[in-house]
């Protein structure tokens, strides 16, 4: 297993444990095609964070070997050579049926050294690269939370500063950080990204058919 991420670092953590209920299978390995290239949902969802990150954590169900095998090698046909260099750290959440806050804390703890934690959600298959981008380099300027937003809305990837350790790791249930990002909403550094990648994530396959 690779390393986490270092104290200087700004970890990158993708939540890839939900159960898909509402979606009837495993909405992670549908097949999608986008922008001519045809592959799970989840390896579409990894690549902009592989083409920006180094390293990435991946929070998966116990047990989820043969989907990280399969969302692996999805990813190793791709052509896109800024794949290439960048790996996947699978993380096992042995809790991940108590609700996303899980997941999420199980991620947060596997790179408890980093200085910020940015999270992403594995059902985003349109996520821009601008919008990681922003978030990391927000945190990385010394913004302490920040997420993009389009139109006055709030979308994904959210980023922490690594101040909120304590906080993270003590979140339960289904919102996630949620309620942290409303409580402290006058520090969120807002990144204006004019993409709607950033508010699309796949519930259900109506979904599938308006992305």
């Amino acid at each position: 297993m690779s390393d986490p991420a270092g104290p200087n670092d700004i970890a990158a953590i993708v939540l890839a444990a939900g159960e898909s209920r509402r979606f009837g299978s495993d909405k992670l390995l549908h097949p999608l095609t986008l922008r001519g290239v045809t592959m799970p949902l989840a390896a579409h969802s990894l690549l902009p964070w592989l083409e920006t990150f180094g390293q990435i954590t991946v929070v998966v169900r116990a047990g989820a070997e043969s989907f990280c095998s399969a969302i692996e090698t999805a990813l190793g046909k791709t052509a896109l050579g800024g794949v290439k260099s960048a790996s996947i750290r699978w993380v096992e959440c042995l809790g991940a049926a108590q609700g996303m806050a899980a997941s999420l804390v199980c991620g947060v703890r596997a790179n408890r050294d980093a200085a910020g934690w940015l999270i992403g959600l594995a059902d985003m298959p349109s996520l821009p690269n601008a919008a990681i981008t922003g978030v990391r380099d927000a945190l990385s300027a010394g913004a302490i939370l920040a997420a993009p937003s389009r139109s006055g809305r709030r979308g994904h990837p959210v980023g922490f500063a690594s101040r909120y350790y304590d906080q993270l790791i003590d979140l339960k249930g289904d919102n996630g950080a949620r309620r942290l990002l409303e409580r402290d909403q006058a520090s969120v550094v807002e990144i204006k990204v004019d993409d709607a990648g950033i508010l699309a994530d796949i519930d259900s396959p109506g979904d599938l058919r308006r992305l």
